[in-house]
């Protein structure tokens, strides 16, 4: 799972584009000079119109510069982004000085740019940007021209009004800085931990393929052997006695023998992928959850309670890694012990997996599953650098309620301790689409298959040729 959280998972796409911020720019300098206009011609307000519009026109060749620069797609770093939105609170404090400071309705708008870096960028540049947001109207509740008023009139509000206006002001960019930055990392959390998800079903199901890829190359290499093994033997009848190249012959008919022995076990391993062998019963499926986690010194009880017959479902590589992932995490903290309960009826399949640990602590008992939870530290009494994020375990629930399955987590009840953590199926939804491995178990049965013995709780692991 390591090597998970090094893997771009799309966080340059979250970047802002450069497309986005031009266009929002026009758009916010053509609400500006629609303003002005109606203002000072429709209102007749007395304002520097002059000094205003060259305010607006900066931005605007700022905006004309930045589209023969950059492309529609191109995407900004960090620095560059946060650059243009600073210019964006600079170019809003000096229109706002020319127009009443923030005794004009519009200083609301300091507030877009905190919001777009919240969502798009780091904690630490929008709280550079706020302080920047601050240090502006702070200058402008005791420095700016007048308000536009009628000609000839002056509107002066009182000082605790504009000090009402700053708190608000200020009050407001803090909570949207902390709501949508927060609101933004869950999104991108989610995304990641989903991404993660994605590319491990598609790297088990490209394990699972590889032994049909397997099969079809053994079958297209058997016919130029079949060849080179007939041209061989005729060239040994060929050869009189004695001949120097009759023992070059032989080693090469061996290593032939040897190439054909070896396009027989890839074919073996294809074969794997028909519609009997690609079924498994419960108690199989469990034992290949766990059996790669048999080597970790831990004791592995197995348990199964139900009438016959027992279930089966089609081979999942999204329910075979959810649950080695569960069983692996509870082999983490487990003391000396690990028990998997298997249960069904007619109606339902359960999977319980507990270990004799110290449980789930209850800062994070209600937010297990959720991506980059902590739970390791919390949940063992040493320490351990390198705690996990949580995001195995996100990935092992989505992968088993991908399924169909639900997944409760929990503790065991006292006075027993330790973590327990539920997989239920409805029984339909778990056997849904298997067909032939009760014909296959019962000719099984009349004729065992050499080294292959039914699953036991106390047994091993059975050889999956997939994993050698």
């Amino acid at each position: 799972m390591a090597e998970l959280i090094n893997i771009d998972l799309g966080r340059r796409s979250r970047r802002l584009r450069v497309d986005t911020l031009v266009k929002l720019r026009w758009l916010a300098l053509l609400g500006q000079a629609i303003a002005l206009v109606v203002t000072y011609y429709g209102l007749r307000f007395s304002l520097p119109l002059g000094p205003c519009l060259l305010v607006i026109a900066a931005s605007a060749w700022l905006n004309i510069g930045l589209r023969l620069r950059f492309g529609r797609t191109e995407r900004l770093e960090d620095a560059p982004a946060a650059a243009m939105l600073a210019y964006d609170i600079l170019q809003l404090t000096a229109l706002l000085y020319l127009t009443g400071g923030i005794e004009n309705p519009f200083s609301m708008l300091f507030l877009a740019p905190i919001m777009i870096s919240a969502v798009s960028l780091s904690g630490r540049i929008t709280l550079i940007l706020t302080l920047l947001m601050v240090g502006a109207v702070s200058a402008l509740t005791f420095r700016h021209y007048p308000l536009p008023w009628y000609p000839g009139e002056q509107l002066q509000l009182p000082l605790i009004y504009d000090a009402g206006i700053w708190v608000a002001i200020v009050l407001g960019a803090g909570f949207i800085a902390i709501y949508a930055s927060r609101v933004a990392v869950e999104a991108r959390k989610l995304a990641d931990a989903l991404a993660a998800t994605e590319l491990v079903l598609a790297r088990e199901q490209h394990l699972t393929q590889l032994d049909g890829l397997a099969a079809a190359a053994a079958h297209e290499l058997g016919t130029p052997l079949a060849t080179i093994t007939l041209v061989v033997r005729e060239m040994q009848k060929q050869l009189p006695a004695n001949d120097p190249s009759e023992e070059d012959l032989k080693v090469l008919a061996q290593e032939v023998g040897r190439c054909r022995a070896i396009l027989g076990t890839l074919t073996s391993l294809g074969s794997d992928t028909g519609d009997i062998l690609d079924e498994m019963s419960l108690g199989l499926l469990i034992e290949e959850a766990a059996g790669p986690q048999r080597d970790f010194g831990m004791r592995i009880s197995i348990s199964k309670d139900g009438e016959d017959p027992e279930p089966i479902c089609r081979r999942n590589p999204g329910i075979l890694y959810g649950l080695g992932n569960l069983i692996e995490n509870a082999i983490d903290f487990a003391v000396s012990d690990v028990r998997i309960a298997t249960k069904w009826d007619s109606q339902q399949v359960t999977i319980v997996i507990e270990d004799d640990g110290p449980g789930f602590s209850a800062d994070v008992a209600g937010r297990v599953g959720e991506p980059y939870v902590t739970t390791k530290t919390d949940r063992r009494a040493k320490t351990e650098e390198g705690s996990g994020l949580g995001l195995g375990l996100f990935i092992a629930k989505t992968l088993l309620e991908r399924s169909g399955a639900t997944v409760k987590t929990g503790n065991r009840a006292p006075p027993e301790t330790g973590a327990s953590i539920a997989i239920s199926w409805e029984r339909p939804v778990f056997e849904r689409g298997t067909r032939g491995l009760r014909a296959g178990l019962a000719a099984a049965a009349v004729k065992p298959v050499a080294g292959f013995s039914p699953p036991s709780g106390d047994s091993p692991a059975p050889v999956n040729p997939r994993k050698s």
